[in-house]
């Protein structure tokens, strides 16, 4: 039987109502764990994977990212990734939950800082190639990690201002490389056509689908999507279901012909074709490398 995949929740033992944890990367490399942190696991929550020193490599949804001193990779909630064991890297894990930013930020902020982990919007992978910008951006993680560790009546509102400042930061490094759609006209249209496909792109594939639900027309929704994302809406759904069967793939015990079914094919040819045409490979070899 295939090992089931774990799904980790957040789970800070010894601060666990701040919703919020400073871990050092080299520190949890050597942690004796409950779990091999090697194998893909899907996390309940949000991550900033700061390196400040050393290389390697991390995989965030099926995908190897390379790193290096002053990079930082975004791994937002039900995403699957893996660490590579790397015995020269030293760096920082900021983990929290929706609940550490929502709750004190207003409504409009909150989304902003949410969109900065949304992979459909931007690359998930930002480096630092200003050392001064790079120098300052260590001292903030790092004044966060000494207040997070004060541990007084003051310490939690301090770190959730200063990973709000961070957080505003990276927005600001995107923006300058053209890597956001923050600001886009229609964004609020594209995350609410977004959540509707991450629901239902088992159900319907079909762009017609989804325009109905939005109350607009198929062209009006592809050009929401196209000023977001410059991409088509259909182009937009096949992608995002194509991850979804991915993550059913090797989070599930199902036989191919079960999640063919499930992804919503009533023949299962059919899925192996819609998976090898945006994949490369078949469903059975994705699930065997992974």
């Amino acid at each position: 039987m295939k090992e089931e995949l774990l799904k980790v929740k957040f789970d800070n033992k010894e601060n666990p109502s701040s919703y919020f944890d400073i871990i050092k990367i080299e520190d949890l490399l050597q942690r004796d764990l409950d779990h091999d942190i090697g194998k893909n696991h899907l996390v309940n929550f949000y991550i900033i994977l700061f390196v400040y020193e050393g290389q390697g490599y991390h995989t965030i949804d099926f995908t190897d990212y390379s790193y290096k001193e002053g990079t930082v990779l975004l791994i937002r909630k039900d995403q699957i990734h893996k660490f590579f064991r790397s015995p020269n890297v030293k760096g920082y894990l900021l983990i929290f939950t929706e609940e550490f930013i929502i709750g004190h930020l207003n409504k409009m902020e909150a989304l902003r800082s949410m969109q900065l982990f949304n992979d459909s919007l931007s690359y998930p992978k930002i480096e630092f190639n200003d050392q001064d910008e790079f120098a300052d951006f260590t001292i903030l993680v790092k004044h966060m990690e000494s207040e997070y560790l004060a541990k007084d009546s003051f310490s939690i509102g301090i770190t959730r201002s200063v990973l709000h400042i961070v957080i505003t930061k990276l927005f600001r490094i995107k923006a300058r490389k053209g890597d956001t759609s923050g600001r886009k006209k229609y964004m609020s249209q594209f995350l609410e056509f977004q959540e509707l496909v991450e629901r239902d792109c088992f159900k319907s594939k079909k762009v017609q689908y989804y325009a109905k639900l939005l109350g607009v027309s198929s062209k009006t929704l592809n050009n929401i999507v196209s000023n977001v994302i410059n991409n088509t809406a259909k182009s937009f759904i096949d992608e995002r279901t194509i991850m979804q069967i991915k993550r059913l793939l090797i989070s599930s015990d199902h036989s191919i012909k079960e999640i063919a079914y499930l992804a919503g094919f009533s023949d299962p040819t059919n899925f192996f074709k819609y998976f090898k045409k945006f994949n490369g490979n078949s469903p059975e070899a994705f699930r065997q490398a992974h």
